[in-house]
């Protein structure tokens, strides 16, 4: 993908799939350069890059890279940076799994901290120079449990608050040539270790005041408004959760 500097650029990490790609193709259909980040999903990357660039040629490019590693974290910086411009850097890629009190240890405290804290930070930090260049915007993904604890995932729910917490430094440190926000979304996608698990369903749901599962469309629609539309808007957290973060 090469740049003529009038296509804006976005990143995503983690968006092969599900939340990530439809952030990916929403900021596609508005004319943005999309550098698609991925770790293990190399087939739902390819088929994602493939339709983005059949819609439009030399739109969409690929970037493989652990965020556990700041080798990884590099490489997605260099691959930027020989672009030559960013406008909008979104940090989507997360690891979410329970990690009881009794039972969690250091390596899931690593990956965990590492996919929603350190990783988003230091991506930050690489590219914020062609942010400010191009006064662009940073969203990170958030969740509701940042501020409402969930039951067996100690670990994440640190990570997470320390998402926002970061969104909030950010903001001061990169303004008022970058804005930077972030989402926290509800019940969104059922995680794959429980989409089968009907009786935790039924109790999530029932605390929605909205009554439904959201949709990755609700949270893409959300972070397109806060990277693009929200030009006074910096170092906030909007909840998409149908109104269950009231009922807590």
């Amino acid at each position: 993908m090469s740049n003529n500097n009038q296509s804006p650029v976005v990143l995503i990490t983690g968006a092969a799939r599900r939340i990530g790609a439809v952030i990916g193709r929403i900021f596609h259909s508005n004319g943005y350069q999309v550098v698609i980040h991925y770790n293990n999903s190399a087939a739902a990357a390819d088929k994602l890059c493939e339709d983005l660039n059949a819609q439009r040629d030399n739109s969409a490019l690929l970037v493989q890279a652990d965020l556990n590693d700041m080798a990884g974290l590099q490489k997605i910086a260099d691959l930027v940076s020989s672009i030559g411009r960013l406008d909008v850097l979104i940090n989507n890629a997360s690891s979410f799994y329970p990690t009881p009190l009794e039972n969690c240890d250091d390596q899931q405290w690593n990956d965990l901290m590492n996919s929603n804290l350190k990783g988003p930070f230091f991506i930050a930090q690489k590219l914020a120079p062609l942010l400010i260049e191009s006064q662009g915007s940073i969203v990170n993904i958030s969740d509701m449990h940042a501020r409402q604890a969930l039951q067996s995932h100690p670990i994440y729910t640190i990570a997470k608050a320390g998402n926002i917490a970061m969104t909030k430094s950010l903001a001061k440190e990169l303004g008022p040539n970058v804005r930077v926000n972030s989402v926290a979304p509800g019940a969104i996608l059922w995680p794959e270790h429980e989409s089968d698990d009907e009786i935790k369903q039924n109790s999530v749901l029932s605390k929605v005041p909205m009554g439904r599962l959201g949709t990755e469309q609700d949270i893409a629609q959300t972070v397109y408004f806060l990277a693009v539309e929200a030009t006074y808007m910096t170092g906030q957290t909007l909840a998409v959760d149908g109104g269950s973060s009231n009922s807590l």
